[in-house]
């Protein structure tokens, strides 16, 4: 089974520019995350995937490997097709494509090779990773995502709000009385599903929740989840980047 790593680095980031250029204790965050990305012997190859030169020009200057995809991707989904199909072009092929955030840089490879082993079920079709919430205000924040699985470790739902509801019991102690879980955002995909998935039209879940996934699940996809002890640190604006000052730098 080969696997592909695709890290999507877009520039024109509403709530941070540049994002992906930003400097974390004298590397940049694309930097660190393709250093944690390609630590991983799971990957068989993993590319930078950007829309932008400065990207591809900073890329390439560290020695990583990079290409230019197109402007108008509506999500980083999209964007790991654009690379699929660039690849083939040239005759390269991969069983499994792994979609890694590029604002993730302090990403363990363990998730990686973690995420990779759910596709030795040839059942799975997509893979993710969750990991437990056990903080209230994170239980009720609505840019955490929760997600409810099956008994076979398989996505149900996954929402903004709280679930499963727990009826006759205080807010405040819902993550005392039942299991909830956060969904990590890192996705694998086998490469036939990764081209299916992305002919598909938006869902009214998926409007609903802004959630992309949902369109999946509506659509009959199976979402095979693993279940990660590490939470992650992700930067989604300057004010996150400088909440990064007082933790060591690797």
């Amino acid at each position: 089974m080969r696997i592909l790593g695709v890290i999507p680095a877009r520039y024109a980031s509403s709530r941070f520019p540049g994002k992906p250029l930003a400097d974390i204790c004298g590397k940049s965050m694309i930097q660190r995350v393709y250093k944690r990305v390609t630590a991983t012997p799971v990957l068989d190859h993993v590319v930078v995937a950007t829309d932008d030169e400065r990207i591809v020009a900073h890329v390439n200057d560290f020695g990583g490997n990079c290409l230019l995809t197109r402007t108008d991707h509506r999500n980083g989904t999209s964007r790991c097709l654009e690379v699929v199909q660039i690849l083939e072009q040239q005759h390269d092929y991969f069983d499994v494509v792994v979609n890694i955030q590029g604002d993730e840089p302090f990403i363990k490879p363990a998730q990686i090779e973690q995420l990779a082993v759910l596709f030795n079920d040839e059942n799975t079709q997509i893979g993710s990773l969750i990991n437990r919430i056990t903080d209230t205000n994170d239980l009720w924040n609505s840019n955490v995502v929760k997600v409810v699985r099956n008994l076979n470790g398989e996505a149900i739902y996954f929402s903004r709000q709280p679930i499963p509801f727990l009826r006759d019991i205080p807010a405040d102690d819902w993550p005392k009385k039942a299991t909830f879980y956060r969904h990590m955002g890192l996705y694998a995909y086998r490469t036939d599903i990764l081209k299916k998935i992305n002919q598909l039209t938006p869902t009214f879940l998926e409007q609903s929740e802004k959630l992309e996934q949902l369109c999946w699940l509506e659509n009959g996809y199976n979402i095979k989840l693993g279940v990660t002890d590490y939470s992650g640190i992700g930067i989604d604006s300057p004010e996150d980047l400088a909440k990064l000052i007082n933790n060591p730098c690797d």
